[in-house]
Parts: C-alpha cells; structure tokens; sequence
C-alpha cells in the first residue's frame, strides 16, 4: 500500500476567474483603474474651471423696493444722553424738584444705581422753541435749533435694556447678547456697497470705547466680508496701509497675485466662502493704499467747511468724524457709524452735558447742512441717539462719590432722525409730566431698526440669513414701521 500523501493546494475547476490572483488583478486592470481615477479628477477640474469665483460680497445688489436712501450715517451717543435736560422738557419737575417720585408711578421698576424713591430733579437748562416747527430744544443744542426743520424727533423710544453693553449691543443689532450681526453688517450683506476703493461699513470713534464693545459693528454669524471697519480719525486710518521702504507697488502687485492664486486654489478644494472674504479684503487693502490717504486729507476742504463743523485736522474728535462720515458717503460707503462716548452721567449730569454738546453739536448740524448744500441729504440718513434714557429722578451716592447725576431709564428716551424719507419737522410721541412713562406713540428698538432697513429699500422681514437651521433677521420676530415719520 502507498503511504498517504496530503497535497495542499486542491484540485480547482479550471476557469478564468478560479485563475485569476489579487496581484494578477491589478497587473491586467491597474492601468484601466488609473485611467479612470484620472478622467474624473480632469472633469471634477473642468466643472471647477468653468464655475466662476464667487463675485466680491460687497458688490452692489438690488433692494427689496424703490429706496429712499442709499446711505447711513448713525451718529452714536454711547452712554445714553439725558433726554430731559436735551429734548423732553418737563416744567412739573420744576414744580416738584427735590420731591419724592410717587410710588404709582415706579412700581415694579428696575433701576441701575439709585432706589425707586429717589428725589425728583429739574433740568438746571432753559428750553426754547425753534423754526417753523416750533421743536423744543434745551439752550445746550444752539446749533441743532438752526436746523430743526430740518429734523424729525421722536420722544417716546423705549427698550428692553437697563445697562450699558446689552442696551448698546440691542440697539446695533437687535439682541442684548454678543454674537448677533449688528445694523451696518445686514444692510451691505443686503445691499453691498458703492465704495470701489473702501468698505461699505466704516466705524469711527470719538472720546473713549464703547461698553458694547466690538460687538456694536459685528458680522456675528454673517460672513466677515460684512464686519464694519474701524477707521482712525487721524494718520492712515487703518494701520500698516503705507507700505514699508523697499517694498514698492509691483512688488506688492506681484505677492498679491500670488497669494491670489493660493487662495482660489483652495477656495476651489473645500468652497469656504470665507476664503472669498479673504481675497476681497486683500485686494481693498490693496486699493486702499490709494483711496484711503485722499479720504483723510482734509486740506481740499475750504476753510469754511473746516470752521462749519469745528474740525481740527490733524487731531482726533467727533467734529473730524462729521467730516470724513461726509466724505465717505459721497464715496459710495454705505453704512457709517459714529461712536461718542461719553454720556454717561451718574454724576454732574449738568457739567458733563455741557462738555459733550460742546463737543458734538456743532459738527452734528454742521453734518446736516453739508449734506443738504451738497445734494446728498435727500439720500443719506442720519441718525442721532443713545441706547437708553436718563431718569427724571436724581442719583446722589457719597460711597461713589455721586451727586446731581441721573440713572439709566429704558422706558423712555429720545431720538432724531434727519435726510434720506424722513418727514422734516416733526415731533412724535410724548411722555407723562414727570417724564417717566410714554404716553403717545410708543416706539421700540427694533421698530428703529425696521424703518431704518425700509428706508433703504429692504423689508426686515425678508432679509433674513439661515444660521443653525433658522431663520434670523436684525428685528428677531418683532418691529413695525414708524410710519408717522416717513416722507
């Protein structure tokens, strides 16, 4: 008998698939495999090439409707001035200075700094009526009663805020929580802009920071192309826009386009809009170098439009602001906020108004007039207010050092509005004797907010960008027109 013998490959049927290998695979096909890998990346590339780079995100778009202004200007009164020494003259507090406030009329009221009891205190300024309009003003705004005609008032705005940052952060973008897109940042994703050399949405500030911060002129979730640019008031306003010694046009030219060609070539490997972002703020940074050293020489202005406004060029204020707001809107900037902080008068409310009407109510109608002698109010809205009220009571604390200031008051404030479809010499809404509770035509925050956006041809309700899978606006679920001072 043969021994047994144990053969370790089995017999297999013989056919072309039982031959066939991993290794004999790949030999055959591989090449097949690579042709096929290649065709598809060269038409991935071919459908890249022909999808054209996204267009700069501030170029200009169509409204919703017909607007009646192209441009903004929101003069910022950070700090909350106190509208009954400034608008809302109240002679019953005259009457009842140094008197207890009735309990009624503070009941279930939250205030900052003082308790509901506090005394009551007259203004220690004289009011006076003006124009045709008969608007009454306090005898700390001389320049502004020359041009009440010109102005539309409103004394009953109100908000949901009693300090600083959250009443600051509501007003610029209708959330008391950082974070939201502000006013500037929704009207050029909106719009875009007509400036070809400089940013559709310009900041300037004056007389310190704000307590909003930079969340006032945030794109919050919007992409960054609509985030509001801080200009210096003085010098380049923006830092590092001369280029360094050695470093000449071509040459920056030259490293432009490159990184250019970088960034659409990851731009086409993941499409992060940012990316687009990216590349148009390089190249205005580029064009900049030009626009921005002529936006800020004042020396082509006459020495009358220099002495209208009070400017100082060569020096940091709220009156060079007033000028180069102008001159940035006849450039085709489409949103300019002015910041002026400095209102926030818990103490010497009397002493601090003094110094900050001195320094901004002459360049504030100074603004007014220039605009209208250069064709350019009919066009550009102008804005003028603070993100809270004052209290008809008065806020005296030795601790702090405190005396004759008035506390913050969301129930009732006052605003002005002049040029691009307002109504001129009008005044809306009113408040009790003492001042405290509106009484006719209560306006909200985001009904300021809507208006402003109609008023550019957008309706709030619709300019809506999707962020974690809703829907969100500037005006959130509220606000309605303020129709009574439309033109």
């Amino acid at each position: 008998m043969k021994p047994f013998a144990f053969d370790p490959t089995p017999e297999r049927p013989s056919s072309p698939i039982h031959e066939s290998t991993r290794r004999h695979f790949f030999r055959e096909c591989g090449v097949g495999i690579g042709k096929i890998a290649l065709t598809s990346l060269f038409l991935e590339s071919q459908s890249r090439a022909a999808t054209p780079l996204p267009a700069d995100p501030l170029t200009p778009k169509p409204a919703h409707f017909a607007p009646k202004a192209k441009h903004v200007i929101y003069l910022f009164m950070a700090g909350a001035p106190s509208q009954l020494d400034l608008f809302d003259n109240k002679t019953s507090l005259q009457k009842y200075d140094g008197q207890p406030v009735p309990a009624e009329i503070v009941k279930n009221q939250r205030y900052a700094f003082i308790r509901p009891d506090a005394s009551l205190m007259a203004s220690r300024f004289k009011f006076a009526r003006h124009g045709e309009s008969g608007a009454e003003v306090s005898e700390m705004l001389p320049h502004l009663a020359k041009v009440v005609d010109r102005i539309s008032f409103i004394k009953s705005m109100h908000t949901d805020q009693f300090n600083h940052a959250p009443a600051q952060i509501f007003v610029n973008t209708g959330s008391p929580l950082p974070g939201r897109p502000c006013m500037g940042s929704w009207v050029t994703y909106g719009l875009g802009s007509d400036a070809a050399d400089l940013p559709g949405f310009v900041v300037l500030s004056s007389a310190g920071g704000t307590s909003g911060g930079v969340a006032n002129w945030s794109s919050g979730f919007l992409p960054s192309s609509y985030q509001g640019v801080p200009f210096r008031s003085t010098g380049d306003p923006i830092l590092n826009v001369a280029n360094p010694p050695g470093f000449d046009r071509r040459l920056q030219r030259d490293s432009l386009d490159l990184i250019r060609n970088l960034n659409e070539k990851r731009l086409d490997d993941v499409g992060d809009p940012e990316i687009v972002t990216r590349i148009a703020a390089y190249e205005m940074a580029y064009r900049m170098q030009t626009s921005a050293p002529e936006l800020m020489d004042l020396t082509g202005e006459s020495d009358e439009t220099i002495q209208l406004y009070g400017a100082k060029p060569g020096k940091a204020s709220f009156a060079n602001n007033c000028l180069l707001a102008r001159r940035l809107v006849e450039r085709g900037v489409r949103f300019v906020n002015l910041y002026h902080e400095g209102w926030d008068h818990h103490s010497d409310v009397a002493g601090g108004l003094k110094n900050q009407c001195g320094q901004t109510d002459q360049a504030a109608a100074a603004l007014i007039v220039d605009l209208e002698r250069r064709g350019l109010l009919d066009e550009t809205l102008v804005v003028w207010g603070g993100e809270f009220g004052r209290t008809p009571m008065v806020e005296s604390n030795a601790t702090l050092g405190r005396s004759m200031g008035r506390d913050h008051h969301p129930q009732a404030f006052t605003m002005w509005f002049a040029g691009g479809g307002i109504k001129p010499g009008i005044t809306l809404g009113a408040t009790d004797e003492l001042g405290f509770h509106i009484t006719e035509h209560p306006v909200h925050v985001h009904d300021l907010q809507a208006t402003i956006l109609h008023l550019l041809g957008l309706d709030h309700k619709r300019l809506t960008f999707k962020y974690q899978g809703r829907d969100f606006r500037l005006t959130d679920v509220h606000g309605e027109l303020i129709q009574a001072i439309l033109a």
